[in-house]
């Protein structure tokens, strides 16, 4: 995947998590919070570098007194793991939340929810 390709869906999936986010209805605000958590995933991914697999075979059988093929690094992909998993998990609980904020006020606008001034 070339990089504009890249830079195209983490500018596509900003935006739609942004648009979301500024809705009046709370669980479209949910689904904004989810998709740009998923946007700053695939964003640290990418710079995290990603490689062509080379003819040379899987790096751990690699010789090892030549020249070791070149790697993405494991540590931003397990980070990156972490995240998706608390993502997870904050997206169910929102989902409760929002849930329970229907069950007591029969309506999801944010407006209606605020009160007035």
């Amino acid at each position: 995947m070339t990089a504009f390709a890249l830079a195209t869906v983490l500018g596509l999936l900003f935006a739609a998590g942004t648009y979301l986010l500024l809705r009046r209805d709370l669980l479209r605000v949910v689904w904004g919070v989810t998709i740009l958590s998923q946007a700053a995933n695939v964003y640290l991914v990418t710079m995290g570098g990603i490689v062509e697999p080379s003819a040379e075979g899987v790096p751990v059988l690699a010789s090892h007194g030549g020249h070791v093929p070149q790697t993405t690094d494991p540590l931003v992909q397990a980070l990156v793991l972490t995240a998706i998993v608390i993502s997870f998990a904050m997206t169910a609980f929102a989902l409760v939340l929002t849930y329970r904020v229907y069950q007591e006020h029969h309506t999801l606008d944010l407006t209606t929810l605020g009160g007035e001034p």
